[in-house]
């Protein structure tokens, strides 16, 4: 197996928890958000649904300008499930004909003429899209804990949802 399947077949893995967050994501709170200093939870949901295919189209080349960071909002829950299955659909489809040679080079961000980061394409895309959209993940999981949505099992039970239970233990707890 490839360094490229591997990594995809984690994101695959990890997307049906991430919808399964999503899913919960309520309409009416979208403008929320627990600081003055936090993404609202329709930017920080939206966030979580590119992280994939933002990140591996930054690695496509060999070297990425500072993105902007800008953080725009969903308007409607109803756009984040798509957004998500776009997202994993062009990170496979630019990281599946990636050799390991490829995910081995060495991949520089930039600012000008100034290197910010330069490590091999496979820890970028490790750290940057996997680690970090689990990061952000976990962030939307607690605000909607603060809003009082029961939260889904990520990997394993949560506090609201219990996969493993037989529905006589679940009619009980």
């Amino acid at each position: 197996m490839t360094i490229a399947e591997r990594l995809l077949q984690e994101l695959d893995q990890e997307a049906q928890a991430t919808r399964r967050v999503l899913e919960r994501v309520p309409q009416e709170h979208l403008g929320w958000k627990p600081h003055e200093k936090s993404m609202t939870l329709g930017q920080l949901a939206r966030h979580v649904t590119i992280i994939p295919g933002g990140v591996a189209s930054a690695v496509a080349q060999p070297t990425r300008q500072v993105p902007d960071f800008a953080h725009p909002t969903v308007t409607d829950v109803r756009e984040l499930l798509p957004l998500l299955e776009e997202s994993v659909a062009q990170a496979h489809s630019i990281l599946a004909p990636m050799s390991d040679a490829d995910m081995q080079a060495t991949w520089r961000l930039v600012n000008g003429e100034q290197t910010i980061m330069a490590m091999p394409r496979v820890a970028f895309l490790r750290s940057i899209m996997l680690n970090h959209w689990y990061h952000h993940r976990g962030q939307l999981s607690v605000y909607l804990r603060q809003l009082g949505v029961p939260l889904p099992s990520i990997y394993g039970p949560s506090a609201d949802e219990n996969p493993f239970a037989t529905p006589a233990a679940a009619a009980v707890a």
